[in-house]
This record gives C-alpha cells, structure tokens and sequence, in this order.
C-alpha cells in the first residue's frame, strides 16, 4: 500500500462570468461556451486578479451533467502571470441543474462540482503550482464561480 492521500487548502479563485454561448448539440450534447471576464485569487502564498479573458468550454450531457474545461490566467500582485487550466464535472438533480442554466440561484451544496486544476508559469516564486498536483471544490452562482483549491500532498 502506498502513502495516505491528504490535501491542503491553498487559495480560493473567484472567476466572474458572462452568458453562455451555446454552440448546439454536437451529437454527444450541447456544447457551450462561458466567457470569463474577471474576479480574483485569493489565499495565504498567493493573490492576484483573474484576467478579463478566457472562457470554460462546457457540454452538458443528455444526462444533464456538465464536462467542463476552463483555461484563463491570473496576474498575482507582484506582477507574475499564470495560466491556468481547469477540468472537471458538475451534476446534480436536473431540475437544480436547469434553474443553474437559467440564472436562478441554487445552493451550492446541492450540486457535486469538483475540478482539477493545472497551472504553468515561468515566475520563479510560483513554480511550485506546477510541482504538485491539485484538486478543487466549486460552487456555481449566477455571475461567479467560486473555485476553493487543494494541493495534493
């Protein structure tokens, strides 16, 4: 048996959102597009601002559930640039997912929304967000979404 799995809280990303563009169904489901337009980093090694640009290249699956994959970058205080790339999935009860897509507020607790994030820079002091792997917890509001990230140990 190998080593215990643990994590480790380290920063909250909050990425504000525009309206979906919604491209059709593509035969596997409908395929739509979230633009992102801002928000913030947050935690206890990091802060920053999410840059106005990038989008989350979403399907939602006949079964409701969504295949998501967002790649954005985020500018830290002290100037460094970081590319950020996240996959993952949100599903819940189909009437709490179709109030989601119409805008209407839904606790978050009620749907699953996990992620797993990658991160590439070339700023020295940020390397290590590309030495480990990570996993995330998020929430889905009608103008954000809330992203809670955990190193891997």
């Amino acid at each position: 048996m190998g080593p215990l799995l643990a994590t480790r809280y380290v920063f909250t990303i909050t990425a504000h959102v525009a309206g979906i563009v919604s491209v059709g169904d593509i035969g596997t489901g409908e395929r739509r597009i979230v633009p992102i337009v801002g928000g913030e980093v947050r935690g206890r090694d990091i802060s920053g601002k999410v840059c106005a640009f990038g989008a989350d290249f979403q399907i939602v699956r006949p079964d409701s559930s969504i295949e998501l994959e967002a790649k954005y970058a985020v500018e830290t205080d002290d100037g460094a640039v970081i590319y950020v790339e996240n996959r993952g999935i949100r599903r819940g009860p189909a009437e709490l997912v179709q109030r989601l897509n119409r805008g209407d507020a839904v606790d978050p607790a009620l749907l699953y929304f996990r992620t797993v994030p990658r991160f590439e820079t070339g700023a020295p002091k940020y390397r290590w967000l590309m030495q480990s792997l990570f996993v995330a917890s998020a929430a889905r509001h009608t103008d954000r979404v809330v992203i809670d990230v955990h190193q891997v140990l």
